[in-house]
Parts: C-alpha cells; structure tokens; sequence
C-alpha cells in the first residue's frame, strides 16, 4: 500500500523579481526549513548546558539556571518548532503564502538572538529581544488565516497570544516586576503546548494511521477530542490555581482518561511496524500518562517534575521528533518510510522521557545517573534528526516543486 504523503500542492510563487542569493535560498522558502534545524541544534546543545551548571561543572559568562532551563526549553526550543510547523501548516490550510525569504530569515534571526541574549546577557534588553519574536510570529500567520477566510484555526493564533503573555509574565518576574514564581507562566506554557498537540494530534493522527497502516481503521471523534482538550484546560487551570486536591485531581484523571479513549480509538497497536506512526501514537500516550501522573501529584503522592517531565520529555519532544520528520519527508518530497536513523531518535526520546520520570520518582543516589541518561539520549536524539535532515532542510526540495 503506498503511503499517501502529509504536503498538500504547494501553492505558487506570489513574489516577483530577483531577491538576494541569502533571502532566495531554499532554505528560506518554508518556515519549517529553518526552525526546524535551528531548533534540533539548540536543543542537543542546551542540555547538556544545563546538566554542566545542575552538576556545578559550569562557570563564567553563560547564565545556565533553573529558570534558564525552564524557559529555554519551552519558550526557546518548543516555540521554534510550533512556529516552523504552523507555518508550514498554514500554507496548506489557506494556499497562501505564509513567511519566506527576506521575511523568515529576519524571524529566524531574532529567534537566534533571543536565544543568545538570553544565555549571555539576561535581562531587560534580553527580555524584551526574547519576547518579540512571538508576536511577530503569530502576526503574519493571523494575516494568513483571516485573508483567506480559515476560521477553524483563528483559535491557533489566540493561543500563540496566550503563549506571548505567558513569556511575558517570565521576564515580568525574572525583572522583580511581579511578585510571581518562575514556574507558574512556565508550566502554562507547557499546557498550552500541550493543547496544540492534543488538538492537531487529533486531526492528523487517526488519518495517518489510515494511510500509511495496512488494515486499520481508526475513528477519529470530533466531540470526544473536545473534551479532551476542555478536561485538561480545566485540569491545568485547577492545577495553576493551586486549587484544592478534591478538584485537581479528577479533572486530571478525566482528562487523561478521555485522552487515552482517543488514543485507543486510532488503533495504535496497528502502526507497531511503522516508525512514522508508532512514535506520535505513543507520544500522545504520555499525554494521558502526564495528566494521570498530575493527578498523584495534586494529590502529593509525587513530584511534579514527574507529571511536567512526562508532559514536556514524553510528549512534547515526542510528538515534535515525530512531526519533525515526517514534514521533513513530506515537504522536501520524500517517500513518508521512517528508516534507522529515525527509529534510533524515536527510542532515545522515549528512553530519555522514561529515565527523566525515574530521576524523579525513584532513589536519590540514582537521581543524577538518570539525569545524565536522559540528558544523553535527548541531544543524541536531536543530534541525529540535525545530521541527518539538515541536507533536506537546507536544499530545494527533490521532486523540483516549491517549498
């Protein structure tokens, strides 16, 4: 059975006249193209970063903390993939253009400065150099969906915008301007991410499954993804609120309950022998197992890290390693068949999240051995989507069409 490719046909060029070499390189004809490799670079460095300041290996100039780490992996790494994606996502939606040349390498570049600023000189300028660049994200794709008429994914750009006060609310209280803990604008961010991948996944998934794996027969159920994706706003609001434990913890275990129902429902044990497939089934499974994990945490059973790790290491990077390459494939005209190299990143990601929930549920003296591990496999994996994909993501795409 051939397995029916993700790119709708490009739309044509709208732009006339000769551009510089820099602003016409394929590179820049995608929004995918550069965040995609800027991202996976980043983050098979920024971890090991991290992990060199957490073991106290770390000195000089690079401010390396907590906060750092937090924010870099959600608002830095996680946000460069969202907006690649949905740019890219955009132009297939609407068939117009969504940011390229001169205009996506300006964005790349201010992505690029917020990352620098914010590992060499914290602060106001860095604050407000890291903060724009998702506004000035989300603006063109608003300008894209409301000319074409596409309301269905408006809401996209509302939580971009939620995404944007979120980050905002981080440097607010970094600068001593608010009186609010790091974790809280951080962990919102992660259920808004979070949100994203539950809604998309629920579109993308089940019709993936029915293309590319033999025999299945997978329903997607419109009503029932809804509320999903209502049961985990209402956990994460509860969550974020610190509200009590008696309301926390069922709307956590709701959402992960229905989030599972969906899972079920787009047979993933038919996608095992296809690595494109299985990974963004069992991706989507750590969502459930992070809302259920949340629920224990309300309940102070267990850390929140556990519940957070499962929801940013296991899905998060999960469903991005998978959506990394499988638009890779398909936007620069390759066959959708995931190899070794693919399977490897797959594994490593899923071995890294599985280790990064035992750093925080099991003994102490095993906590940095298991950080180390997961840390490993996590720039291993990324490392490897870098070499592998910068050679499509930087030339034209092979069957000569744009994009």
């Amino acid at each position: 059975m051939a397995i029916t490719p993700i790119s709708e046909p490009s739309p044509p060029s709208t732009t006339g006249g000769a551009v510089p070499w820099h602003a016409g390189h394929a590179v820049w004809q995608l929004g995918f193209r550069p965040f995609y490799l800027l991202a996976a670079v980043f983050a098979a460095i920024a971890i090991p970063l991290w992990l060199a300041s957490y073991a106290g290996l770390l000195t000089g100039a690079l401010q390396v903390g907590l906060g750092w780490h937090m924010h870099e992996m959600v608002f830095g790494f996680a946000l460069a993939v969202v907006v690649g994606f949905l740019y890219t996502a955009g132009r297939n939606w609407t068939g117009l253009p969504t940011p390229h040349g001169a205009q996506l390498m300006a964005l790349a570049g201010l992505w690029l400065a917020g990352r620098v600023a914010m590992l060499c000189s914290p602060g106001l300028v860095a604050a407000l150099v890291d903060w724009l660049f998702l506004p000035l994200a989300a603006w063109p794709l608003y300008l894209v969906l409301r000319r074409s008429g596409n309301t269905r994914n408006l809401f996209l750009v509302g939580l971009l915008a939620l995404l944007a006060l979120a980050n905002g609310l981080f440097h607010a209280a970094v600068l001593g301007w608010l009186p609010l803990s790091l974790f809280v604008p951080v962990q919102a961010a992660i259920f808004i991410i979070v949100l994203i991948e539950s809604v998309i996944g629920a579109r993308v998934i089940p019709m993936f499954t029915r293309n590319g794996a033999p025999g299945s027969t997978p329903v997607a159920s419109p009503k029932r993804a809804l509320v999903a994706v209502a049961c985990m706003a209402a956990a994460a609001i509860a969550w974020l609120a610190s509200a009590p434990a008696w309301l926390t913890a069922p709307l956590a275990l709701a959402a992960s309950g229905v989030s599972l129902a969906n899972l079920l429902a787009w047979q993933p044990q038919r996608t095992l022998r296809v690595p494109l497939l299985w990974i963004l089934h069992l991706s989507y499974a750590w969502i459930a197992i992070g809302f259920a994990l949340l629920a224990a945490a309300s309940l102070g059973l267990l850390p929140a890290s556990a519940a957070l790790h499962a929801l940013t290491v296991g899905s998060m990077a999960g469903l991005i390693i998978g959506m990394m390459t499988r638009t890779t494939l398909g936007h620069t005209g390759r066959a959708l068949k995931g190899g070794r190299a693919e399977a490897a990143m797959y594994w490593l990601i899923q071995l890294g999240a599985l280790a990064r929930l035992l750093a925080a549920v099991g003994p102490a003296a095993l906590a940095m051995p298991l950080l180390l591990a997961a840390g490993a496999c996590w720039s291993l994996a990324f490392g490897l989507y870098a070499c592998v994909y910068a050679p499509y993501l930087w030339r034209a795409r092979v069957d000569g069409r744009e994009g």
